[in-house]
């Protein structure tokens, strides 16, 4: 199976170990001398109505993910994946 960076936008990614929908994938992270996939972001819900800007962003590295399917991505995650907004969203 083939899948480009496009298509994992539309991709929902739930946790398996805790049940939890992290969202969709907004953006992925690389090694640039390498071209590899290092780990996909994914938005945390909105503050109160999104009139307050986001929270911080879901950075998941790409060893957690254990299954990309049609619609969603299974992450093995213990922990928590949350990290400040990066400049520039």
């Amino acid at each position: 199976m083939q899948c480009s960076i496009a298509d994992l936008r539309y991709k929902e990614v739930i946790n398996v170990n805790t049940g939890v929908r992290l969202g969709y994938v907004i953006d992925a992270l690389f090694e640039t001398h390498t071209g590899r996939i290092i780990a996909l972001v994914c938005p945390t819900p909105s503050r109160f109505l999104g009139m307050f800007g986001r929270g911080d962003d879901y950075v998941i590295p790409w060893e957690c993910i254990k299954r990309i399917g049609e619609d969603i991505i299974l992450v093995d995650a213990p922990e928590d994946f949350r990290q400040p907004n990066r400049k520039g969203r």
